[in-house]
């Protein structure tokens, strides 16, 4: 095993490329990226040859089927790529004493806390993308006890397909845009949620013992509208936005209207602030325009 080695998936995503953005600030380990051309999660019997090919000390899974309303028809895809090939590779992973990181969501909650959900809380995902999600993490964990799964919510980044660059482009092309307001939740810049990741590869790689599920999210809680108002704000646009109720702009997915992570546990056990989503949001939308 190459005791630097850090092997990450789905490269060409939002998160793997924040992950390959910060290879500089890192010298200490060797990155191996990979997109989907080179190890592909619908593939999950080839993975095995590709990870002892390259002997990794840690595989962070980025990868993953994202599409929340399409999983809804395409539910053997999904439940492929987000769970069955994630608990294949927990399972390569332990028996080859790779540390093994992937990502969840905060769909796997049924969205009707008052409070912000903590990592124990009770898994009842309220669509299929939530339910594909959900198994992987159960039977990741059931195969590899040392698992590390991230729980995240509404990620953007500067790169790839998110909420923040959708808005930009509509606020651009239309007068008004109806956005819905009765849901609510955390944003994650995915650039401090791979920093964070490689705050929990340093300390794996100094012997620390860490596994088991972890929320992460930037500071702040917001509904769609409100976020869509500071894009709005930062970007000074002027398109008019109204806000809608779920019910106005219906889904094929169902999506839960309280969607907040409580976060304390990887701020202590990583020992690290998390800032508050307006910074993350600013620092994003100043690198979409230079």
């Amino acid at each position: 095993m190459a005791i630097n080695t850090i092997l990450v998936t789905g490269a060409n995503g939002q998160l793997g490329w924040e992950l390959g953005q910060l290879i500089s600030a890192y010298p200490q380990f060797e990155f191996v990226l990979l997109d989907r051309s080179s190890l592909d999660l619908s593939e999950p019997e080839k993975m095995e040859a590709i990870i002892t090919s390259i002997q990794p000390f840690c595989v962070i899974n980025t990868a993953a089927y994202t599409a929340v309303d399409k999983a809804e028809v395409e539910q053997e895809l999904a439940l492929k790529i987000n769970a069955t090939a994630v608990v294949m590779l927990a399972k390569i992973c332990k028996q080859h004493q790779i540390h093994f990181i992937t990502y969840s969501t905060d769909y796997v909650f049924d969205g009707q806390a008052t409070h912000p959900y903590p990592t124990k809380y009770k898994i009842d995902p309220v669509n299929f993308y939530g339910v594909s999600k959900a198994k992987g993490e159960e039977g990741a964990i059931a195969e590899n006890e040392q698992s590390i799964i991230i729980r995240t919510s509404w990620v953007f980044s500067s790169h790839g397909n998110n909420f923040v660059k959708t808005m930009l482009r509509l606020m651009k092309e239309r007068e008004q845009l109806n956005i819905v307001a009765d849901q609510v939740g955390r944003p994650t810049y995915a650039k401090d949620l791979a920093t964070a990741t490689m705050l929990m590869v340093i300390a794996l790689n100094a012997g620390k013992k860490i596994k088991g599920i972890y929320h992460y999210a930037n500071e702040g809680i917001i509904s769609w509208y409100d976020f869509a108002v500071q894009i709005k704000q930062n970007a000074g646009l002027t398109c008019v936005l109204n806000p809608i109720t779920t019910d106005q702009f219906p889904t094929p997915a169902k999506r839960p209207s309280y969607s907040v992570l409580d976060t304390q546990q990887i701020e202590k056990d990583l020992d690290t602030p998390i800032r508050n989503w307006k910074d993350a949001l600013s620092e994003c939308q100043n690198k979409l325009a230079s």
